[in-house]
């Protein structure tokens, strides 16, 4: 069954053609890698499935459901960035939560004195409080959950950020060279990690590396992006 389609996928900037008219389909739970030569439009490709960018012209399909006129929050995709992007104001149990409180809480709920009077909000982030543990120790970070992310290692806060992406349950998982700040030997260990939880999470995955290597390794299927266009090895 296929979980993911993008037809005729094209993205133009300034006059300068990035994407020329992408095909691709991703069946439920494959794992493709998206490798080509920096410039190619892999990132950018990637930022239109997500919502971030939209296209010039194509469509992006979920399943039977249209997702090209959608906003970001209403796609249920879930992106790691190459940078992490974690709130470095807040500990790992609480970046990892972001996105079910704002997905549960309401706006009044999230109001540091208010919402605690609004009835259902504690048990709510209860619920919430349990999720994030679950999920801490499906990726072994249990003893990660009260530090922030400046007293964490580049490896520590790679697991951090793949938690808080695959804590709200996403339909797709977008994955933006999110090992490539990582020394060799712990990038070789978070290989294996990334795959078994994309197993366990039985999503489709769309992973963007500069490395041949690791797409090998890791992938069901490689994407070769080359001149704004795409073929699979």
């Amino acid at each position: 069954m296929t979980a993911l389609r993008l037809s005729g996928i094209t993205k133009s900037f300034g006059g300068n053609l990035i994407l020329k008219g992408i095909d691709l389909q991703a069946e439920a739970g494959e794992f493709i890698a998206l490798v080509g030569p920096s410039g190619c439009g892999k990132s950018t490709l990637l930022r239109i499935v997500a919502g971030l960018e939209h296209p010039t012209s194509g469509s992006v399909m979920a399943g039977s459901k249209e997702l090209t006129a959608l906003a970001p929050a209403d796609r249920n995709v879930a992106m790691v960035f190459q940078s992490y992007a974690l709130y470095p104001h807040l500990t790992a149990a609480q970046n990892i939560a972001v996105p079910l409180a704002m997905r549960q809480l309401t706006r009044a709920h999230r109001l540091p004195l208010i919402g605690n009077l609004i009835p259902g909000q504690k048990q709510i982030r209860t619920d919430i409080q349990k999720q994030v543990a679950e999920m801490a120790r499906s990726l072994k970070i249990e003893h990660l959950l009260d530090r922030k992310p400046g007293q964490m290692s580049g490896g520590q806060r790679q697991r951090v950020a793949l938690a808080r992406a695959m804590v709200r349950r996403p339909s797709l998982f977008l994955m933006d060279e999110p090992l490539s700040n990582l020394d060799a030997n712990l990038r070789v260990h978070a290989r294996g990690e990334i795959v078994e939880l994309h197993r366990k999470a039985g999503v489709p995955t769309l992973y963007v590396t500069h490395d041949q290597a690791e797409a090998l390794s890791m992938a069901d299927r490689v994407a070769v992006m080359i001149g704004a266009a795409i073929c699979f090895s």
